[in-house]
């Protein structure tokens, strides 16, 4: 039952398990009669397929086992799952109404003349998981342990294998030595020593990683020691009962020997790393003891193979040596005394391997074989059971509800455990207050307005200078034109600028007037910050707990007992918090045994009565029930206790004023929250204000460029005008050529003798447009007309427009703090200056299409919501 392999370490010789071995027997014809006389035959039909598959598991289970360990593996996987689904289907037994022509025989997969015979399915499946542990033990000596990945994946394998050992143990063993044939190797203490002796290998691979990987002695000793004691304790069980006589010599030896080998190397490993930390006289000790164990262990080593043999010998040449240097610098330098091996504490250990969790592995629950047959007595009874559980779950759940429902309940009358609490400083606000005080400090609290208001006052400045510029853009355009009047008199007969400018005049003034009140409004708000800082104040505590009262000792005592009384109060708070989380325990109690409570197998297998059966599976919650209601009588009594004390506590620290003084600073923080809300809105208010003005501003700032762009337009074509008429040009010709030439176009010569010149205002019909600089297939706007033509398409503003003559600062109780921005970015609609440019001229703006509703681009700046001008914050302060 070994197999060996070579390794860097020499030691990597390892154990194999061999599959049981078993007899043939015929599963397909009892399960298929057994449906048909229990079901009907069309049952048996339809399940022909299931039975063929059982058949044909078992006949691949019975064969020589297959050459590659993972196909065997699988295979063994498959028919353990098709075990679990016959096992609650088929009442497999030697009674009379059950299948009883099935005998299931095993051979003990270490001494192959003893056998059991049972007809039990537990047996079946026992069988079937040790040798599942068995093939990934074979598995695990396949891979090439001489490589780093090799050991990795044999590590995996003998995990596996410790896993599917341990499943054997757990779950099958106890119930396949129910009968009068057993075997050894399926018993609890067999399944438990392989095991350790699977883990032991796994983490003899890790060990032989880590030393590949160059790790520190300190780690490779810890790893290293863990091999030696998984080695021991299969050991131990090797010796006992019933394992003792059961095995091999050369079994006990082998793992005698690398319990022996293992431990010595982590002295040897654990020695190096005191040398390096110069305790030398310790190093001494262990060295002495690896070599103790490893001359111990020679004296059995009879029979072993040679390749342990041989690796002991070479780790007891390194102890030798590192024990004669430790011994002589000792000797020479350090004087220290050497302990006695037996005074050491023990060498520290570190597990890098546990056993697989088979539970997934082996999961039947998703397999759909003969899920079609389910018994109905069965089944019904099954149903039965499950609402009495249901019934005993619910009823003790609500007790335990109500248990810690009464509790808080209580515990808040009595204002615990908040008034300890305050007394040692660790009060808290209430969750929904605290969460309200946090955003506003992450805002930046009462300390961060002054950002804010700076914010307003930029805004300020920004709209007053583009109100400045604009004004001045209007003012230079009539100077020009002014002085222009002067020097040509009447010959100058255009309109002047105040005629055509008043409309655009009265807007500015309006922003003006709006940019005022606006500025009376900011002064409100600093003015209300400065006035209510101090209540603001508080908010700025981080945390804010600070600012709250606490709860002081008294000034003068008696008897001195404050402590005492303190004490007993949290005492009887943590019991009372044992009881609650015993509570927490019982709920999940409950839960996990009935998830565990499957009593379909016993119901498929029983033979007497099912009321009997009930019965005694339902006992099974009487103990927790039992505990519950302990539990829940306890803390009746206990509350009773925190109430009497709690009351001497309330008296002896004055409670109550305690109290007051809280509740008045609760208050005062809902009051600076309110304040802080307010003020913040207002600024948010004014900011939104001067956002939408500054674009209000920038729209009727390029209206004024146009205009003015315009006017000068007019202005070198009025000045030709005139200069023709001074050169004598007759009327004939302006009106055969049109008053004023298109661009790039050549000028007609002036005839002498030509008609006198006209007033412009005696023309009957318009001169052709004067394209100036755009084609004729590009029509330009007038400045009468928002936008411009080479201008984005406005949009309406985000806000709602009541009347273009609403005043920008109502009455403080009724409307915002902030003018609404109607009418800042468009004239009204239709309006034009009302006069040509002068008498008789007609520009290319003077028919333009009104303007097309549309909205107006987004402020640069992101606002909350659209502006209401009935819907301000400011004058609630």
């Amino acid at each position: 039952m070994t197999a060996t392999s070579s390794s860097a370490t020499a030691t990597n010789i390892m154990l194999a398990i061999y599959e049981k071995k078993t007899n043939s027997i015929d599963l397909y014809r009892p399960l298929r009669q057994y449906i048909s006389y229990t079901y009907s035959e069309r049952e048996a039909v339809n399940l022909e397929d299931d039975l063929d598959t059982v058949k044909t598991l078992r006949s691949d289970i019975e064969r020589v086992p297959d050459p590659s360990p993972t196909t065997r593996r699988d295979l063994l996987v498959s028919y353990f799952k098709a075990l679990c689904l016959i096992e609650t289907r088929f009442p497999i037994s030697p009674d009379r109404d059950h299948i009883n022509s099935i005998q299931f025989t095993w051979f003990d997969a270490f001494k192959q003349k003893q056998k059991a015979v049972q007809q039990n399915i537990h047996l079946e499946k026992a069988a079937i998981l040790f040798n599942l542990g068995a093939a990934y033990s074979q598995l695990g000596l396949s891979y090439d342990r001489t490589t780093v990945e090799g050991r990795r994946l044999a590590s995996h394998a003998f995990i596996a294998a410790a896993g599917a050992f341990a499943y054997l143990r757990d779950n099958a063993s106890t119930k396949a030595s129910m009968g009068n044939s057993t075997t050894v190797d399926l018993s609890v203490e067999c399944a438990g020593m392989l095991e350790r002796l699977m883990l032991a290998q796994a983490q003899e691979c890790v060990f032989e990683n880590t030393i590949a990987k160059g790790s520190t002695p300190g780690v490779c000793s810890k790893i290293s020691r863990q091999v030696g004691l998984y080695y021991e304790e299969a050991l131990a069980a090797l010796n006992t009962a019933p394992l003792k006589d059961h095995f091999e010599k050369a079994w006990i030896t082998h793992v005698q020997l690398k319990a022996a080998l293992f431990y010595a190397e982590a002295c040897y490993r654990y020695g190096l790393e005191l040398h390096e930390k110069e305790e030398i006289a310790e190093e001494i000790a262990r060295l002495k003891s690896g070599v103790s164990a490893l001359t111990e262990a020679k004296k059995s080593s009879k029979g072993a193979p040679a390749q342990i043999l041989d690796a002991i010998s070479k780790l007891e040449v390194n102890l030798n040596r590192n024990l004669e240097r430790a011994m002589k610098e000792n000797e020479r330098v350090y004087l220290m005394r050497v302990p006695s091996p037996s005074s050491l504490a023990a060498l520290p250990a570190f597990s890098m391997v546990k056993s697989m969790q088979m539970n997934d592995v082996l999961d039947a629950s998703k397999e759909k074989m003969f899920a079609s047959l389910v018994p109905d007595s069965s089944a019904k009874a099954l149903s039965r059971y499950t609402e009495m559980v249901d019934e005993v779950i619910r009823t003790q759940a609500e007790k335990l509800q109500q248990g810690s429902e009464l509790t808080r309940v209580r515990l808040k009358e009595m204002d615990l455990p908040d008034s300890i609490l305050a007394l040692e400083g660790n009060f808290n606000l209430p969750e929904d207050l605290k969460n309200e005080v946090e955003k506003v400090q992450a805002s930046g609290g009462p300390a961060g307005l002054e950002a804010e208001l700076q914010q307003l006052r930029d805004l300020r400045r920004v709209n007053q200078e583009l109100l400045v510029q604009t004004e001045e853009l209007l003012q230079k355009e009539a100077a020009e034109d002014a002085q222009f009047r002067s020097q040509f008199g009447t010959r100058w007969t255009r309109p002047q600028s105040s005629t055509l400018t008043k409309t655009l005049q009265e807007r500015l003034n309006k922003f003006a007037a709006n940019l005022k009140q606006a500025g009376e409004s900011d002064v409100r708000i600093e003015r209300s910050v400065r006035e209510h800082f101090a209540l603001m104040s508080i908010l700025n505590h981080r945390p804010i707990e600070a600012a709250l009262p606490s709860l002081s000792r008294p000034i003068m005592s008696l008897d001195a007992n404050e402590d005492a009384i303190v004490g007993a109060l949290k005492q009887s708070l943590r019991q009372l918090e044992t009881l609650g989380a015993q509570r927490a325990g019982l709920e999940d109690m409950l839960k996990e045994m009935k998830r565990k409570d499957d009593i379909l197998p016993k119901l498929m297998t029983s033979t007497g009565s099912y009321e009997d059966l009930f019965r005694k599976e339902i006992a099974k919650y009487d103990h927790i029930c039992e505990e519950i209601a302990q539990n829940i009588e306890a803390q009746e009594q206990l509350l009773m206790q925190i109430q009497a004390q709690n009351e001497e506590f309330g008296a002896v620290f004055n409670l109550e004023d305690y109290k007051a003084s809280r509740e008045k600073c609760y208050k005062q923080i809902q009051a600076a929250l309110a304040k802080c809300k307010e003020i913040k809105d207002n600024i948010n208010e004014g900011l939104k204000f001067y956002v939408t003005l500054q674009d209000a501003l920038n729209n009727i700032k390029q209206q004024c460029s146009d205009f003015v762009m315009t006017r000068n337009i007019q202005c070198r074509e009025m000045m030709e005008d005139v200069q023709r008429k001074m050169a004598g040009f007759s009327f004939q010709e302006r009106e055969s050529a049109g008053p004023y030439p298109s661009v790039g176009q050549p000028r007609p010569t002036p005839r002498p003798g030509s008609q006198q010149i006209t007033e412009p205002q005696s023309i009957s019909h318009p001169p052709p447009q004067i394209p100036y600089y755009r084609s004729a297939e590009q029509p330009m706007h007038t400045y009468s007309h928002p936008p411009p033509p080479y201008t984005a398409p406005q949009q309406p503003p985000p806000y709602h427009v009541h009347s273009s003559t609403a005043a920008p600062y109502p009455p403080p109780s009724s409307t915002a703090p902030y003018p609404p921005p109607h009418a800042l970015l468009r004239p009204p609609v239709g309006h034009e200056y009302g006069q040509p440019a002068y008498p008789g001229w007609r520009g290319p703006y003077y028919n333009a299409p009104a303007e097309q509703p549309g909205s107006l681009p987004r402020p640069p700046y992101t606002t909350p919501n659209p502006y209401h001008p009935h819907q301000s914050g400011y004058y609630k302060q």
